[in-house]
């Protein structure tokens, strides 16, 4: 089945689509960019596909910083350092926000590496599964080296080799990520593991993972979104037999 859409637009932005008023903001952002003397930080989120702007500080001497946002769920925000004239790609930082106070802490330059966030227990689940996502991304990259110095010198079977084990290594870190999300079905990262790392896994394991999530969860923003996500995958099956079939009468009426 062709996915030509991530899963992250299988629904709107919830949190910016409401027309309701708003309760207090909820979220106490604060942190400092050792270093930075001039500049300007954007919090953003992605909306369709695009990172879109909700706030902005101006950095003006005081390398410290404090925001106040209204957040209705657990959610994937970004903070991007405009540097100005330096052109760097170092300048976007991810981190899983919730209600409560976030501290971020990093340094110009090493603006991503360098971060250190805390108080977001979120947050802190993505960062260990990305520890050990981090081993399966690093020997695939082995192995695409491998293959190319393989190729070069016309080796197919060290080819064929390096092509299961690749095989081997996406399949234990779809496994991998499939486990993460279910033992920790009681936290948004879970839903949104689902979507940004395994969208395109096998629909049993999504069904399994979105059953799993407490009601909590559920009713969060990436709960709903894969809530919504599975359901279309599902309806797009039911769909495929009935179009086979279809066909299979069509061809036949022409015969």
């Amino acid at each position: 089945m062709k996915k030509t859409l991530i899963a992250f637009v299988t629904l709107a932005v919830l949190a910016s689509c409401s027309k309701k008023e708003t309760a207090a903001d909820n979220l106490h952002i604060t942190g400092n960019i050792k270093g930075l003397k001039t500049g300007t930080l954007y919090i953003q989120r992605i909306v369709d596909t695009s990172l879109v702007a909700i706030d902005s500080i101006k950095i003006d001497g005081n390398s410290a910083f404090e925001r106040d946002i209204k957040l209705e769920s657990p959610e994937m925000l970004y903070l991007y350092l405009d540097r100005g004239v330096t052109n760097s790609l170092d300048n976007n930082i991810l981190f899983f926000a919730e209600p409560g106070n976030i501290n971020i802490d990093t340094n110009l330059d090493n603006f991503i590496a360098g971060a250190k966030i805390t108080g977001s227990k979120n947050q802190e689940l993505y960062e260990e599964y990305q520890k050990i996502n981090s081993r399966f991304r690093d020997e695939n990259l082995s192995m695409v080296e491998a293959k190319f110095k393989a190729l070069k010198r016309k080796d197919q079977k060290a080819l064929d080799s390096l092509d299961a084990k690749q095989q081997s290594n996406i399949k234990r870190k779809y496994l991998y990520a499939t486990n993460f999300a279910i033992n920790n079905k009681d936290h948004e990262v879970a839903p949104y593991i689902a979507l940004a790392e395994i969208y395109d896994i096998n629909l049993k394991f999504l069904d399994t993972i979105q059953k799993s999530m407490t009601p909590k969860v559920a009713q969060s923003l990436y709960g709903k979104k894969l809530t919504k996500y599975v359901a279309d995958i599902k309806k797009e099956e039911q769909k495929a037999p009935a179009a086979a079939k279809a066909e299979t009468a069509t061809t036949e009426a022409q015969k």
